[in-house]
């Protein structure tokens, strides 16, 4: 995996000063919700609404993705101050896709993609997440099929810097429709585990 310094930023030419969208995520830590989570600025402050959301991000050409989260959990952290910190990887994502955060633990109402409304942490139960970080990737299209079932890919837990950016080029290529994940990260040379690690849910 390519990875972008300071210097190469500076040195690329001006067609890659699209930058703007790719360096400012890394060169901030990650702030802390007073709900106890991680965050990004540029995480998508959304009505949770998935239908209209996944409409909202198709019309800028982008996917979307959900991130549920816990206070406490470890591999959270790791996720914000390493793999989004990765100048790289944060710029791919943010080209790509809308990130939305939900708490494991949360109460805000959240619009399954069948209608169905229920607080985060009820969407969580039955969006069967027993991990975190677990990342959720939406369809490209609205729909009226439960996130559980729709969903195109999940990482449970945290992946690796080359696998979890990956995990993001196999959903923006739509390798899904062809092939299983471990085979697509291999076809693209990537080396290491696939196996992801996160925090139990309590």
């Amino acid at each position: 995996m390519t990875r972008f310094t300071r210097r190469s930023l500076l040195a690329l030419p001006a067609a890659l000063a699209l930058a703007p969208v790719l360096a400012p995520a890394a060169a901030q830590a990650a702030k802390l919700n007073d709900d106890g989570l991680h965050t990004e600025d540029w995480f998508l402050d959304s009505f949770l609404d998935l239908n209209q959301d996944i409409a909202d991000a198709a019309a800028k050409g982008k996917r979307v993705a959900v991130v549920f989260e816990q206070r406490g959990c470890i591999y959270c952290a790791e996720m914000h101050e390493k793999q989004l910190a990765d100048a790289a990887i944060a710029g791919y994502i943010r080209q790509h896709f809308e990130v939305i955060q939900l708490n494991l633990f949360g109460a805000r109402e959240v619009t399954d993609l069948d209608g169905k409304v229920l607080p985060e942490k009820e969407m969580a139960r039955r969006w069967t997440v027993q991990v975190t970080p677990t990342i959720l990737f939406l369809p490209e299209k609205p729909g009226k099929t439960p996130l559980k079932d729709a969903a195109v890919a999940r990482m449970r837990g945290l992946l690796p810097p080359p696998a979890f950016l990956s995990m993001f080029r196999f959903v923006a290529e739509r390798q899904y429709e062809t092939m299983e994940f471990p085979a697509y990260f291999a076809k693209q040379g990537g080396s290491g585990s696939v196996k992801p690690a996160g925090s139990a849910v309590n």
